[in-house]
This record gives C-alpha cells, sequence and structure tokens, in this order.
C-alpha cells in the first residue's frame, strides 16, 4: 500500500447529531443536548479516536509501500470501531477479546470484517498483554519486510485523544447561542459535558477539543473578568469506577478486579493522561468524577430506548442517567437556560432483549 495524505483518504467516522431534548430538559430542570455518537459507523464514539490512530497510520512517510495490518485489543467497542475503519480504508485488522465478551459481540466484529478474533485471557489487560507480545513486540523477526503490524490500543494514545476531541470542533459549530447573545459574550457554548470514562479516551479527547477552541471564548473587553469554567462530568458504574478509584487515592492506582455489568467500561487502571485531567485540567475546564450503580446506568438505557428510540449499552446508559438525576448536586447554580451536553457514546453490547431485561429487573427493585 502505497503512502497517503491524511487528507486525501476518507475519515472513518461521521459528524454526528447534537439534538435538544424537550422531555429529559424537563427532567433535569436545564436545557440538555445529546451528541448521538452511537450512530458512528462502529455503532460507538471509537470511531473516532480509533479512525484517527489508523488514519495517522496509513499517512506516516515511514509506512510508505508497506502493507499496514492493524492489531486491536477490546472488550468489544475498540476492536469493533478498529475492524470497521481498517476495512473501509482498505486494511486487514485482527482483534484480540478477553474471554468475558460475549459470543454476539464476536460475532458482530467477525462479521464487520475482522481477519480473526482471538479469545484471550480473564481481562482486557491480558488480551492486550498476549496481543503485543505475539504480534507487535517480536515485529523484527517477521519474514516479510513489507507488511508491518500496527498496535492499535483502545484509549491510550494520543492519536485517539485527538479524534475524539473532534466531537468538539462540531458542538461548537452546531450549538445554538444563547438567544440574542452578542458574539461579545465569548463564553464556550456550553456549560458542561456529561460523558462516560472507562480508560478515559473519550475524556482525554473532550479535554483536548476544549484546550483548542477554549482560548479563543477568553474574554477580550475585561481582562479581570474570569471566563466560566466548562464543567466536565465523569461518569462511572461502581465495579468499573478506576477513574475515581484513582482520583480518591491521588495517584494511578489498578482495580483488584472489574465487578460491574458494564464490561465495556472495564479498565482497570485509566491512561496517565486520564487521571492528570481529571485532577488539573487545563485552564477554563474543571472535571468532577461521579459514580453511579449498574441500576442507574440500566435506567439510563431503558430512558433513552423510551425517550428517543436509541438502543445503547450500560456503558453509556451511566452518562444519561448522572446527566440527569446528579447534575444538581454537582452543579447547584443550574438555570432552565444553562445547556449540558450528554454524550451518548453508543456501544455494541446491546439488544432489544437486554433491554427488556433491565426493564424487567428494575421494575422488581433492582437498585
Amino acid at each position: 500500500m502505497g503512502h497517503f495524505d491524511k487528507h486525501e483518504l476518507k475519515k472513518p467516522w461521521i459528524e454526528t447529531p447534537l439534538i435538544e431534548s424537550a422531555t429529559l430538559s424537563k427532567a433535569a430542570g436545564c436545557r440538555i443536548f445529546l451528541k448521538l455518537e452511537s450512530l458512528q459507523p462502529s455503532g460507538s464514539f471509537k470511531s473516532r479516536g480509533i479512525g484517527n490512530l489508523i488514519l495517522t497510520s496509513l499517512s506516516d512517510p515511514s509506512n510508505n509501500g508497506r502493507t499496514l495490518h492493524f492489531f486491536s485489543s477490546s472488550a468489544g467497542n475498540a476492536g469493533m470501531a478498529a475492524v470497521i475503519a481498517a476495512r473501509d480504508l482498505g486494511c486487514p485488522c485482527t482483534v484480540v477479546v478477553p474471554l468475558s465478551v460475549k459470543p454476539t459481540m464476536i460475532e458482530k466484529i467477525r462479521a464487520a470484517g475482522a481477519s480473526d478474533v482471538i479469545r484471550h485471557g480473564a481481562s482486557w489487560f491480558e488480551a492486550d498483554a498476549y496481543l503485543r507480545e505475539n504480534f507487535i513486540e517480536n515485529e523484527d523477526s517477521k519474514l516479510d519486510p513489507l507488511v508491518r503490524n500496527i498496535y492499535v490500543p483502545p484509549f491510550d494514545h494520543h492519536d485517539i485523544w485527538r479524534g475524539a476531541g473532534t466531537l468538539i470542533d462540531e458542538i461548537v459549530k452546531q450549538l445554538p447561542r444563547h438567544n440574542g447573545e452578542p458574539d461579545t459574550d465569548r463564553s464556550f457554548p456550553a456549560d458542561a459535558i456529561v460523558c462516560s470514562v472507562g480508560g478515559g479516551g473519550l475524556l482525554n479527547g473532550i479535554i483536548d477539543g476544549l484546550e483548542r477552541h477554549l482560548p479563543a471564548y477568553q474574554p477580550r473587553t475585561l481582562p479581570n473578568k474570569e471566563a466560566k469554567k466548562v464543567r466536565v462530568l465523569a461518569a462511572e458504574t461502581a465495579g468499573a469506577d478506576s477513574l475515581a478509584h484513582s482520583v480518591r487515592k491521588s495517584y494511578l492506582h489498578t482495580l483488584p478486579a472489574i465487578t460491574s455489568q458494564a464490561i465495556t467500561l472495564g479498565a482497570l487502571c485509566v491512561a496517565r493522561q486520564t487521571l492528570k485531567n481529571a485532577q488539573s485540567p487545563p485552564p477554563g475546564v474543571e472535571v468532577t468524577s461521579i459514580v453511579g450503580t449498574d441500576a442507574d446506568a440500566a435506567k439510563g438505557v431503558v430512558r433513552l430506548c423510551d425517550e428517543l428510540r436509541l438502543e445503547v449499552e450500560l456503558a453509556c446508559g451511566i452518562s444519561v442517567q448522572v446527566g440527569l438525576d446528579r447534575l444538581r448536586e454537582v452543579m447547584p447554580e443550574l438555570t432552565p437556560d444553562s445547556r449540558v451536553i450528554i454524550i451518548v457514546c453508543g456501544g455494541n453490547d446491546v439488544s432489544p432483549e437486554i433491554i427488556s431485561d433491565y426493564r424487567q429487573k428494575l421494575a422488581n427493585g433492582w437498585r
């Protein structure tokens, strides 16, 4: 495969709609906007970051004339995004998943066009170690110098964060300014953004995007007036709350195990940059870590299904629920005009049957 200019290649992600929900706004007491990342080609926001990493590899001059084979370690969504992005750009992709991944998910990844799906290890951590040891680190001993294996981590890579941050570029264009608001009041168009955190690729992308855009919103007229901070609410489920765990410890710390049903949030440890962003975000940004239960996440899934006929997995449902029920406690200053964006990050670990099972369990008192 020859060298491509990044701009000649088709981006393996799309611009997603940003919609305001009257029903959810009423429930939250402020204006709720949903960024529908569940509509990405892979079914989740991962299309952006992983798509950008694959795109960047293809346009790297050192890969000129080589055939690239991508290798992704994943509990599902990252693998799906890697396979679809690689496929759309004409490259093979192999995915290594832990044994906890459901057969239906493996089937979906195969059907999307994976070269192979290998099951290995009890957790993503073990699957990832296996992938690197067997396909990436012994790369130099390979027989064919014209084929290069490229490692695609699920969240911990600068190109992934830069890709995820493109959703902020879209929000800046899509979000209407306050009615009659003069352009001189240059506060960022949203007061808060709610996102789910697994390893932190999405959170890091949002912060990366905000950092790029916020300087444009610094007040020009009154040097002493401080611009209002954008709040970022980082949502996790108990049992997959590796960010909250590290924040409590004040240093990067690994969870002993993932006990949440939201297994696609299941990074035992967040990326170093994720903790850094939570502890000392760039000027103009404030990050708050919030943990809910699996039942909270299920409530969010059911609500999105009922209000918008959208199917998302638990890892996404937690953001919806936090964005509706926990906003006030974090941001008592919210008004009916405040604008909060919930990133509907999507996810493939869902079906109508799963949602009806959640509905039943919630009706039976699941807390």
